[in-house]
């Protein structure tokens, strides 16, 4: 080579040197960008998270986690849907989180727990085992409550008690909505729902947490978004609901009110601050809720609130009062020292002199959980929630007969009145029918008010089988659901063959629903409205298998030349990816963007990130948030046959790369 070829060599390279010095310059720039970011947003989600805003925590992790993939954004996401109750979202994060490298077996815990939630019973069983395996703390006694709990829920979800469960949608709203009682012709009950405007689904707490710098919002609740818990009341069936006029002087939390048999004396709960609040440094404070007292006026009105003489606002919390219809034995919870649990039941009974006696442990109703909503029927069966005895999930409902010898062993009063999530404040009326609380996923809000009789005589029967939808094997452990238009849903999973049945009401439409992991859900309508005869009707369901980052194309999405705006025929075929990723709601998605190879690399490769833009702006205007969803145009770059730059082809083979793609990247 002679010294010309050799001067002009050394220029090429060092021009290529330096370009590839620029190039990663830049990218390192753009790394380390990325990560500042990410880090920021790390940051303050954090803070949001530790004073328990957790609407606000999950939308800055989830942007963190996009950014970048780390054990402490999925742990902290699926902690606050697990306090949150979005079990789906929670049994999704767990699932990520306890699979990456470094997770603690407690991530196990709690992705079987909101299996559990999820009626996945089956697969919630075999991580209560994996967990049991990992941790020497785990008792044999709790793990024995943890398997015969999934072993017991698929068997009272084959065998319902014949009870008619029934959404009380005149009472509920968007919001958190519980505890009714009776009083005088109507209902009083607890709500968060706001004064004006929607409500965001959440559910409430029974307690305050802020920084101690300064004080609680007075216009909301930072752990759920939603106004402060307030009694309203209805006064009759025909009546709109109203607040509940009582005088408390406090902003905060006001719930569960309970009313002598005369409706001249009420018990019930708040929240509220202290002339001192007890601070750690570096910590946030936490309020717990204490339970007051209110007698009539003569003139009708409700005096002011007077203390319980076991609250203790800055050790522990005392709630869910119920005093009994002679006013001489209040029954609640407390989390105080010397209980099995977090929170336990007590009873005081009223002395001569008016003061309330020491509270009695009822230690035989007591777990190692949390006991909630006390209640005495007129029969004197006491009732109760609890999530740590054999139950379906979360606070199941039990009920207790007492003796002289004392309470009998609880009883759980099964499925459809307990579900896999909370079920409480159970007030039963002597005619059977009566009120409980649930925040069961087909409800209005985030906990409800739900009514329940009798069911009425079966007529007719529904069978079916849930299938792989490309192998057509079936598929054992799908979670199948019942869901009657405006009526209550019922579950089940599918046996080893993927059968399911159900019972059905005459003159009644459904949607059937079925869900298993790694799947995408399938569902039917189906009716009994004009059938006649009892018969036994058949419908079966197909799920397809997700296979993460698979492209799957999105057929007929076409754009005018130069141009990204979405045309009518395009958005029908954006509606069908709008509806699915509805109906899995866990699901994140790239839509990918991808043009021929005809103009330049550089024009093609932004006219389809415009076009992506334009896809995902629709998508997220129908309602899907932006987190779920990247925009990713790619250009000319993946080409899905030969024809790429300097080819020749035909309209037909161009038209092939010229595609929009949809590809699952979380489920």
């Amino acid at each position: 080579m002679n010294n010309e070829n050799e001067s002009s060599l050394n220029v090429i390279l060092l021009k290529a040197m330096k370009q590839l010095r620029s190039g990663l310059f830049i990218l390192m720039v753009l790394l380390a960008s990325v990560k500042v970011q990410a880090q920021y947003v790390l940051k303050e989600a954090d803070a949001q998270y530790e004073v328990y805003n957790y609407a606000k925590a999950i939308d800055l992790y989830e942007q963190a986690y996009k950014k970048k993939a780390s054990l402490h954004a999925a742990e902290r996401l699926a902690e606050s849907y697990r306090l949150s109750d979005n079990y789906k979202q929670a049994e999704s994060w767990y699932a990520i989180a306890s699979a990456m490298p470094g997770s603690k077996a407690e991530n196990l815990l709690y992705y079987a727990k909101a299996l559990q939630g999820n009626s996945k019973y089956s697969e919630a069983r075999a991580q209560y085992e994996k967990y049991a395996a990992l941790n020497p703390a785990v008792t044999a006694d709790q793990k024995k409550v943890w398997l015969l709990s999934c072993d017991s829920a698929q068997y009272w979800m084959k065998n319902p008690v014949t009870l008619s469960v029934q959404n009380e949608k005149k009472l509920n709203s968007t919001s958190a909505d519980w505890g009714a009682v009776p009083y005088k012709n109507g209902l009083v009950f607890t709500s968060d729902r706001p004064s004006s405007g929607k409500g965001i689904q959440a559910k409430s707490r029974p307690f305050l947490k802020f920084d101690g710098s300064k004080l609680p919002s007075i216009g909301s609740y930072g752990w759920t978004g939603n106004e402060y818990l307030r009694l309203y009341e209805q006064s009759s069936a025909a009546d709109s609901v109203h607040i509940f006029p009582l005088k408390t002087e406090t902003f905060y939390h006001i719930a569960a009110a309970s009313f002598t048999a005369d409706g001249q004396q009420m018990y019930f709960t708040l929240t509220r601050i202290p002339k001192k609040i007890e601070k750690v440094k570096g910590q946030p404070s936490t309020l717990n809720i204490e339970i007051y007292s209110s007698t009539k006026n003569a003139d009708g009105s409700w005096g002011l609130p007077v203390p319980f003489r076991y609250n203790k606002i800055n050790e522990w919390s005392v709630g869910d009062p119920f005093i009994t219809p002679d006013g001489n034995t209040l029954y609640f919870v407390s989390s105080m020292p010397g209980g099995k649990g977090g929170t336990d039941l007590y009873s005081c009974s009223k002395n001569p002199d008016g003061t309330w006696s020491d509270a009695v442990n009822l230690d035989a109703l007591n777990s190692p959980g949390n006991e909630r909503s006390p209640f005495v029927s007129s029969d004197g069966t006491f009732y109760f929630s609890s999530d740590g005895r054999i139950g379906m999930g979360g606070l199941d409902v039990y009920k207790s007969v007492k003796s002289a010898a004392g309470f009998g062993t609880p009883l759980n009063l099964g499925y459809p009145l307990n579900s896999p999530q909370d079920d409480f404040f159970f007030r039963p009326g002597a005619d059977g029918t009566g009120f409980f609380a649930s925040n069961r996923p087909e409800g209005m809000g985030s906990d409800d008010i739900y009514s329940f009789v009798k069911q009425a005589e079966v007529f007719f029967k529904l069978e079916g089988t849930v299938y792989d939808r490309k192998t057509r094997a079936p598929l054992a452990n799908a979670v199948v659901t019942l869901k009657k238009q405006d009526g209550n849903s019922l579950r089940v999973e599918t046996a080893a063959g993927g059968q399911f049945k159900f019972n059905l009401e005459k003159a009644s439409s459904y949607i059937l629903t079925a869900e298993k992991t790694a799947y995408r859900s399938d569902q039917a309508e189906l009716s009994t409205q004009n059938l006649v005869n009892t018969t036994v009707l058949h419908q079966d369901l197909f799920l397809e298998e997700i296979k993460i980052n698979e492209p799957i194309k999105i057929e007929n999405i076409y754009y005018d030349f130069d141009k990204w705006a979405i045309r009518p025929d395009a958005a029908t075929e954006l509606d069908k990816l709008v509806a699915l990723m509805k109906s899995n709601e866990t699901l994140w998605v790239e839509l990918g963007s991808h043009t021929d190879s005809r103009g330049k690399d550089q024009y093609n490769l932004t006219l389809s990130q415009k076009r992506a833009d334009a896809a995902v702006a629709y998508i997220v205007a129908r309602g899907i948030h932006r987190n779920r969803i990247t925009a990713k145009g790619y250009g000319e770059s993946r080409p899905v046959n030969a024809c790429t730059n300097g080819v020749k082809c035909t309209e037909a083979e161009y038209q092939l790369n010229r595609r929009t793609e949809f590809k699952i990247v979380k489920q």
